[in-house]
């Protein structure tokens, strides 16, 4: 059997939209015949499932997984939702977060490279669930949270995931936190963490605001004045600042004081975030189809 060329592989990829060894392979098993190659891709599911890889996939799950004082999130997506609620993909994405757990991986491509308990790595599995489903299904990012303090986790109808970690206080509220970060998304967690650049722009609009009769208040009643206003905003942009969703007659710093916990670190994933949706029409599509638009 001739020896198959680089040229060779990458051609027969462009063709099928399959990764380079699936291609190689393919090309070994039928003695470099380009062709059968391609043939043998589609039989065998890679290139369908490579093909889907440029379709839009904004729906699936986040999942946690945690033991003790190390726990995950994982965002697995597919095209729709429909698919989203399959108990194969279901049975999938758990392990994923078992895997990601387990393994240790720190980012999303090591956790595709990890090996799934059925075989093979995360990424083998996930082209084999996409030639069985028909849909494109990408392990699209992970977070990990590792702590020797108090460690929370919450998922709100599988579509968002927070991970908190607390120094002190309680499991029960470190969930309870997680379910306000689920809730309302704070941008920032201290007033520390808020960017110089945010305080001046709120400064000058607050300034902007006030009336002749308040500009001409002397300097340090002026600058009283404005504080306010920017700390009152300052409070509603910082997850310590705002009031706590299980206990709104206290704010989260004052429901962490009560325990002597502070919040150490926060992450929150939410199903398809950043991910730019296409939809067209039906008529458009076909006219698209038929290279009429």
């Amino acid at each position: 059997m001739s020896t198959i060329s680089a040229q060779l592989v990458k051609e027969l990829r462009e063709r099928s939209g399959a990764g380079m060894m699936e291609c190689k392979k393919a090309l070994v098993e039928n003695n470099g015949d380009i062709e059968v190659a391609m043939e043998w891709l589609r039989k065998t599911g890679l290139a369908k499932a490579d093909k889907k890889a440029g379709r839009v996939a904004a729906e699936g799950r986040i999942i946690a997984a945690q033991n003790g004082g190390k726990a995950v999130l994982v965002e697995v997506n597919c095209e729709t939702d429909f698919v989203a609620k399959d108990e194969s993909f279901l049975k999938f994405s758990d392990a994923v977060a078992e895997v990601a757990l387990a393994s240790g991986a720190a980012d999303v491509e090591a956790l595709k490279a990890a090996a799934y308990p059925a075989g093979g790595t995360v990424e083998d599995a996930a082209k084999g669930l996409v030639a069985t489903i028909g849909e494109n299904i990408q392990v699209r990012r992970m977070a990990r949270v590792e702590t020797d303090g108090t460690l929370g986790a919450y998922i709100h109808g599988g579509r968002i995931g927070v991970l908190v970690a607390l120094k002190g206080g309680s499991e029960e509220l470190a969930k309870g936190i997680a379910m306000h970060v689920a809730a309302m998304n704070p941008p920032h967690v201290h007033a520390a963490d808020v960017p110089a650049e945010f305080i001046a722009k709120e400064k000058e609009i607050a300034l902007s605001q006030m009336t002749e009769k308040d500009k001409a208040k002397p300097a340090e009643i002026l600058e009283k004045i404005i504080s306010g206003k920017i700390n009152k905003i300052v409070s509603e942009v910082t997850l310590v600042g705002q009031p706590y969703v299980l206990d709104t007659n206290v704010s989260v710093a004052e429901a962490l004081k009560k325990e002597g916990a502070e919040v150490v670190s926060v992450v929150r994933l939410a199903v398809g975030e950043g991910i730019e949706k296409v939809e067209e029409d039906f008529h458009a599509e076909v006219m698209k189809q038929a290279g009429l638009a």
